[in-house]
């Protein structure tokens, strides 16, 4: 990008199983708080605000009309991004690069514990004609791509639930994860089935949380006291939605934003430029799929890299170090705001027991679920 954008403030609630203490309102109200006390400014001087959630989900319309009171954004410019956190993200960029504004302000939230049928939401969300009256469950969607996957690519459910031992344990150490767990993989391959092959412990649990990340153009920066992580690039691409033509075995939507972005930041060689990833995980195989998409090892070869620790905290890629959404917790659309929470976190040498040695670059990568094929990723560094 020509011109600099960088993320001067970040702050969250953590994410917790359930929230029956605060409202919606009152988990972006404190992670605001926190975001702006990180970057040392006011409400009053941010230009644009940038609300990322999803009337659907969210069970109202206009939803970000329940935004600005407690963001600060009363009678300020704002504005509803239906996607993922990432895709809010690259929204708040491109506000700053086009000069509209030098402070701009991405909210992202999930109340996960306030819909009672998750599920029947997300069927609703299927093609109304071909494929909703059949009543299909998400989960039963996912397993036919997971099966796929495995088809084409050689990974293995062993594999697959390798993922969910490290990311569960990785959440251990982390304060904000809501799903830490000690399991051996024998726990997840016997675990209750759900659809052939994913079985309970191989699908995100829902969880409740908030992420408020403040961005500033570079002439701002200095002027500020935040600690600034820059924003290489962002992008994001859509496959077809409809489950009758899209590609089953591949996540060419996260190749096609990831491809993008790497061009756009001037990474050529992204297992070697790049230094850890925060990607979505919200099923077992979803992160060797996507660490495939992104191009950090060759087509095939992730549960196998997987299996000897390439991807642990300690390993020689490092991946979902907080423990992703096995470990956080699966959060709408704010999954990519957990992947960029951390991220920063590691790239600021914040992440406390969860650090890495070497932190310099990261990619962050976010995915809308079941039935969308829409992937957004993000370049930061420090």
């Amino acid at each position: 990008m020509d011109k600099k954008v960088a993320i001067v403030g970040i702050g969250t609630t953590g994410f917790r199983a359930t929230t029956p203490d605060v409202s919606y309102r009152e988990l972006t109200y404190e992670a605001a708080t926190k975001a702006y006390l990180d970057a040392g400014i006011e409400p009053q001087e941010v230009g644009a605000f940038v609300a990322t959630s999803e009337d659907f989900l969210e069970g109202y319309s206009i939803s970000d009309e329940y935004s600005p009171d407690q963001l600060g954004a009363v009678l300020k410019s704002i504005h509803t991004v239906p996607g993922d956190f990432i895709q809010g993200l690259g929204n708040g960029v491109m506000l700053i690069m086009s000069g509209y504004a030098d402070i701009v302000v991405v909210q992202g939230m999930s109340k996960a514990s306030n819909m009672v049928t998750k599920g029947d939401l997300l069927t609703f969300a299927a093609d109304p004609f071909a494929w909703r009256p059949l009543q299909e469950s998400p989960h039963a969607i996912a397993a036919m791509e997971m099966n796929r996957f495995l088809y084409e690519s050689g990974n293995t459910i062993e594999q697959c639930a390798q993922v969910v031992v490290k990311n569960r344990r990785n959440a251990l150490l982390n304060p904000r994860a809501a799903l830490g767990a000690a399991l051996e993989l024998e726990d997840v391959l016997n675990a209750d089935p759900v659809a052939e092959p994913l079985c309970r412990l191989d699908i995100a649990q829902h969880a409740d949380g908030a992420v408020v990340c403040v961005l500033a153009s570079q002439e701002k920066v200095g002027s500020l006291k935040g600690n600034p992580i820059w924003v290489r690039d962002v992008s994001w691409a859509t496959e077809t939605n409809a489950l009758d033509s899209r590609t089953w075995g591949e996540a060419v939507y996260m190749q096609l934003a990831a491809e993008k972005a790497y061009r756009m930041a001037g990474i050529r060689t992204p297992a070697k430029e790049i230094d850890f990833a925060e990607l979505n995980d919200e099923y077992s195989y979803k992160e060797l799929q996507h660490i495939e998409a992104l191009g950090l090892c060759a087509w095939g070869e992730s549960g196998k890299l997987s299996e000897i620790g390439w991807s642990e905290r300690t390993g020689e890629f490092p991946v979902n170090t907080a423990g992703g959404c096995l470990g956080c917790g699966h959060l709408f659309e704010l999954d990519g705001g957990q992947k960029v929470l951390d991220a920063v976190l590691q790239l600021r040498g914040q992440a406390g027991e969860l650090q890495l040695k070497t932190a310099n670059t990261a990619v962050a990568a976010g995915w809308r679920g079941v039935p969308t094929t829409t992937g957004a990723v993000v370049v930061l560094g420090n």
